[in-house]
């Protein structure tokens, strides 16, 4: 007979085998799936060199892209501004550095929010339509036909989306910066707590060319994390129309995430302390 010792002593060393192999398999997937992205990155990059891409497409979605996230964008960091702004008012004005109000907010704004705020909408709003727009393509066998005609998907789907969108996402992080800088002004104007003729007078002397440089740098790349996810998830969407909706929802999911990791990883490398 089995005493109750050695099963509970198997059970445990079951439950770990499960673990662990439950754990490989996420680690797994994850390989599998920056592995993707990896090949479609530079099948796309491909097609550019060649001079695959469609100018009259790719406009198309730069307008789509730009026109339809420049009012959420702008709003998004306009409030982000004025929040900003009083914050640090409140805080500068115990310190007595109420002069440096405008310079806080340009720098905090340019270095991290408007980059990523940006990207956020975009990915929510833009990242998510490409994935729809894939994936229904995919689900009515679109792309299928596209492929028979000797039309690659690639360079006819994704090209076009990718340039716009490493295009407009910095063009739009640097109208949310000034944006978001505008609305910290107008916050100055009805907080008592800063002086509003010096809150622009701090910024040229403190914020460095080369802050706002690196912010726009990081769009170029949360552009080309929202371009690549969101058309992986539409071409690699399943043949079921309910598959459609939720690569749509992993799209701003995955994209998001990775937009946050690129940025850790890019501020370490373009602000090294």
């Amino acid at each position: 007979m089995h005493s109750p010792a050695r099963g509970t002593l198997a059970a445990c060393v079951a439950g770990e085998i499960f673990l662990f192999a439950a754990l490989g398999r996420q680690v797994l997937a994850f390989f599998q799936y920056f592995g993707e992205l990896t090949l479609l990155h530079w099948d796309t990059w491909r097609g550019l060199l060649r001079g695959r891409l469609n100018v009259h497409e790719t406009i198309k979605q730069m307008a789509s892209i730009g026109i339809g996230s420049l009012p959420i964008a702008a709003l998004t960091l306009a409030f982000a501004g004025m929040t900003l702004a009083y914050h640090i008012a409140h805080t500068a004005q115990r310190y007595g550095v109420s002069n440096l109000v405008g310079y806080g907010v340009a720098e905090s704004i340019v270095r991290e929010l408007g980059p990523v705020l940006v990207a956020v909408v975009v990915a929510a709003r833009s990242g998510s339509a490409m994935a729809a727009e894939l994936g229904t393509m995919k689900v009515t066998e679109q792309i299928d036909a596209l492929r028979s005609m000797a039309v690659s998907p690639v360079n006819y789907l994704v090209l076009p989306r990718y340039v716009a969108a490493v295009i407009l996402v910095p063009a739009l992080a640097f109208i949310g910066d000034v944006v978001g800088v505008v609305g910290g002004y107008i916050m100055a104007v009805m907080s008592p707590y800063i002086n509003e003729t010096q809150y622009f007078s701090s910024i040229p002397g403190n914020t460095e060319p080369w802050t706002v440089t690196a912010g726009l740098l990081k769009a170029v790349a949360f552009g080309v994390v929202i371009a690549i996810v969101g058309c992986h998830q539409g071409l690699s969407c399943r043949m079921a129309s309910e598959e459609v909706g939720r690569a749509t929802t992993r799209s701003v999911v995955y994209a998001i995430m990775l937009v946050y990791a690129v940025d850790m990883a890019l501020t370490a490398i373009l602000y090294p302390v």
